[in-house]
């Protein structure tokens, strides 16, 4: 299994926030060792294209803009990619 790294691009909002504890919450569940950051800064949203939050990127790629996913979909990300 490689070793991912997941990104939560967004302000701080709820959906934001919401998405980030999905993502660690699915992480445990299916108990890889995956690092979980959130990241706030405006900037680094703008450098990486991020039009509408929350954004997530794994491991450099973007995998989700603009909404929440839901539990299944996310857990099947985290599959699809490590």
């Amino acid at each position: 299994m490689s070793n991912l790294k997941i990104e939560i691009l967004g302000a701080g909002c709820p959906k934001c926030k919401k998405t980030t504890e999905l993502f660690r919450r699915a992480v445990a569940e299916l108990g890889v060792d995956v690092e979980v950051i959130h990241i706030t800064d405006i900037n680094e949203m703008i450098n990486r294209g991020v039009m509408t939050t929350p954004a997530v990127f794994i491991n450099g790629k973007k995998v989700v803009e603009g909404k929440v996913p839901a539990m299944p979909e996310v857990k099947s990300i985290i599959e699809k990619e490590k």
